[in-house]
């Protein structure tokens, strides 16, 4: 294989970096919840409440927000996979997509959602889903394919989490969040540049001998 020993170390560099940021984030969200559970502080009314303007501080604070351990536990690892995927593999349209799905999910919540109140990482998480399986589809270069089928095999099934499945939870966040993630698929899939296909030492050979073979013919 042609790729040299600077690129694999950039690579695994760029990942780790990916990766402790997302685990910052979820360090944060894990912060709150036990500090929360200690000095049981009820943070619920810091979410978003649509159509009321004391409502619009949860655009800031609702995902940062859970309601229980197994609301907090179940948004842990799906939030850390796909931060780090997004980080990873689009890391200049992360800084402005990521920002964009967190506030825009809980503005579309804010707007049109059932009037009650709304926290969780839930919107944030669909919406980084939807956006890298819609960039893999748009974008079709190897590792936007090979993100896309990953998240796709490990979350394909939450798919079903936009449509109003469950009593008590806010199908609002996931269904704007997916339309946020999906819209910007769009319009940030030029945004990162696709990276030089690798290149394998038998490749090389193949075209050389074909090359004979036509100088021959």
């Amino acid at each position: 294989m042609t790729d040299s020993a600077p690129d694999i170390r950039s690579d695994t560099q760029r990942l780790r970096r990916s990766a402790i940021t997302a685990a910052y984030f979820l360090g944060l969200i894990w912060s709150i919840w036990l500090i929360a559970s200690v000095f049981g502080l009820e943070l619920r009314h810091y979410g978003v409440y649509p159509r009321r303007f004391d409502g619009l501080a949860g655009l800031l604070a609702a995902p940062l927000l859970h309601g229980s351990f197994a609301h907090l536990f179940s948004n842990t690892l799906p939030a850390w996979v796909l931060g780090t995927a997004f980080l990873y593999g689009y890391p200049r349209a992360a800084r402005l997509g990521i920002p964009l799905i967190y506030l825009g999910s809980g503005l579309g919540v804010w707007i049109f959602a059932r009037s009650s109140y709304h926290i969780g990482a839930s919107g944030l998480i669909y919406g980084m889903m939807f956006f890298l399986i819609v960039i893999g589809l748009l974008r079709r270069d190897r590792l936007s394919i090979a993100l896309a089928l990953l998240v796709f095999f490990l979350y394909g099934g939450m798919l079903w989490g936009v449509l109003p499945t469950e009593p008590g939870i806010s199908f609002e966040s996931h269904l704007f969040g997916a339309v946020i993630g999906t819209v910007l698929a769009f319009l940030l899939r030029d945004r990162d540049q696709s990276r030089p296909e690798k290149r394998y030492d038998w490749e090389d050979e193949a075209e050389e001998l074909d090359d004979r073979d036509s100088g021959g013919a």
